[in-house]
């Protein structure tokens, strides 16, 4: 492999990685437990309300609550230590594979590079900027078209069919993107390239026939747009990274 290329993709996917971590750690990990909690039944959407808008369970909560604060705090303490552990394992792995997916997209990223000057298309710094929103918007934006992101809990079509429209839909986003991008104003090349990016959608992706969920449908739409925050800000900055370091390394096999 080219030493270039390697090292390029490499410290380019470290760099967004870091990045998709922390942005993650401090905006979608709150998001994510929080929906566990009404996936689990500990919160319920619209529970306890009554029909004057007072607290049902505050009223309750004084003729027993002192019970089960006397037989709750027994195992509580146990309970919480053994949850917080399970959680920091969870995201510590979920933060290593996003190294691991960083890594390998800026390979991707740096092989796409060593393709397009082949073809006579420099890359410069302001060229990597927009592939990383090319990136971002094949992986994120239009896939979500169809399967925007989904909190813990959400129910869903079967996983495989998901997997596999995703995966095709990425794809033909890469390759419309591309025939978009390089065509250098022919007409054809545009519709072809249009037309490559709509296909996914006139398949349509495996939905339920009905919306179902257990977490309130405002904490959904925060998910969703810290996702693609977050995707962004990671995307754009492996494109940056990946750039730099690009036209700063000499052509050597």
């Amino acid at each position: 492999m080219n030493t270039k290329l390697f090292a390029s993709g490499l410290f380019a996917g470290l760099v967004a990685g870091l990045i998709a971590v922390l942005l993650q750690g401090l905006l979608m990990e709150n998001l994510i437990l929080e929906a566990e909690e009404y996936e689990q039944g500990l919160k319920t959407h619209f529970a306890g309300i009554t029909a004057d808008g007072s607290d049902a369970h505050d009223h309750a909560s004084h003729d027993h609550g002192d019970a089960a604060t006397a037989s709750g705090d027994a195992t509580s303490g146990d309970a919480a230590h053994q949850a917080e552990n399970g959680n920091f394992s969870r995201f510590t792995l979920a933060f290593a594979s996003d190294f691991v997916v960083f890594v390998a997209w800026g390979l991707i990223l740096a092989a796409g590079f060593a393709l397009a000057e082949r073809f006579g298309k420099p890359i410069t710094l302001s060229a990597a900027f927009m592939w990383g929103v090319a990136g971002f918007a094949a992986v994120h934006v239009l896939p979500g078209i169809g399967l925007a992101p989904e909190l813990p809990g959400t129910p869903a079509a079967e996983l495989a069919l998901r997997q596999s429209w995703w995966v095709g839909t990425v794809l033909a986003s890469i390759a419309g993107l591309a025939l978009i991008g390089y065509s250098g104003g022919n007409p054809v090349m545009i519709a072809l390239g249009a037309a490559v990016l709509v296909i996914p959608h006139l398949i349509g992706a495996p939905v339920l026939d009905e919306f179902a969920g257990v977490a309130p449908p405002e904490l959904s739409g925060e998910y969703v747009a810290r996702s693609y925050a977050v995707g962004f800000a990671a995307w754009t900055a492996l494109g940056l990274a990946a750039g730099y370091f690009w036209t700063r390394q000499p052509d050597v096999a």
